[in-house]
């Protein structure tokens, strides 16, 4: 009596496709990037286009915490990028697509490349903004831990973190935490994002993919991390200008990342089993 509602159970939650995690030496990390330079040698006009956006964004989101005093936002702000950047790199991965197919990429490639794939793209947005919410409710209690509830002025603050117990402390606990919550965020993301920009699957395969794919190649993926991380900081540090080509590198060099790590095949008589 029941056996038709089984049926149809099990051909809804029977998998597509079958992801499969390649081991990587820890040479792939420098071959990544050395692919990413040169998707954006080969697409220098539209990759450093939709790097200078980026650069366009943050400085104007710089400009308006300061303009409104919330200048204190801003090193959690800057901080909490990493939780937001496999996000950004969106565009980059519809520009190293289109070169993959022969074809010469535009704005729209780089712009419209999340379309496809918009649901999907939004739930991870959403996972990624936990992160950086729980990031800024942390940095927010810290502060208030180390400092206080009133604001001392920039010079003081900043002067405080370098040369006062209470600043080196305040870095030290939230370095630690930060750290805690970007590799967190690193591995649900790194390669799920170009994974659901390639192919039709939900946020959930793509974050399992991701995750795997960190599990079993630990300590590549622990190197590319930090990559990333320290080029993104060497960006910051350029007042954002240095983000105009690192973020179009960075984003061309995970989509190679994503190509190297996963395999994905679909599953024999699936398209059947779905029809």
């Amino acid at each position: 009596m029941n056996a038709a509602p089984t049926k149809a159970h099990d051909k809804a939650a029977a998998p597509r496709v079958k992801i499969t995690i390649n081991p990587v030496g820890m040479d792939r990390p420098r071959a990544w990037l050395a692919a990413g330079f040169e998707d954006f040698r080969r697409a220098t006009a539209v990759s450093l286009a939709y790097g200078m956006f980026w650069v366009g964004l943050s400085i104007a989101i710089t400009a308006g915490a300061l303009t409104l005093g919330l200048w204190h936002w801003l090193l959690p702000l800057v901080a909490g990028f990493m939780f937001m950047g496999p996000l950004v790199a969106v565009g980059s991965y519809g520009i190293s697509k289109a070169l993959e197919a022969n074809r010469a990429p535009h704005l729209g490639d780089a712009f419209g490349a999340w379309r496809p794939h918009v649901g999907q793209l939004a739930m991870m947005g959403v996972m990624m903004m936990i992160f950086f919410l729980a990031w800024i409710r942390l940095a927010t209690l810290l502060f208030a831990l180390f400092f206080g509830f009133e604001v001392p002025s920039p010079t003081t603050l900043y002067a405080s973190l370098l040369t006062t117990p209470e600043g080196l402390g305040m870095i030290a606990v939230g370095t630690v935490i930060g750290g805690i919550l970007a590799f967190g965020a690193f591995a649900i993301s790194v390669v799920a994002i170009p994974t659901l920009m390639d192919q039709d699957l939900t946020f959930m395969e793509g974050i399992e993919a991701s995750v795997r794919s960190v599990a079993r190649n630990f300590r590549p993926m622990l190197l590319w991390a930090a990559i990333l991380t320290g080029c993104v900081l060497v960006g910051v540090m350029t007042f954002y200008i240095g983000l105009a080509l690192i973020l179009p590198v960075l984003g061309h060099a995970s989509w190679h990342a994503y190509e190297d790590l996963v395999r994905i095949d679909p599953v024999e008589g699936a398209e059947e089993l779905h029809g």
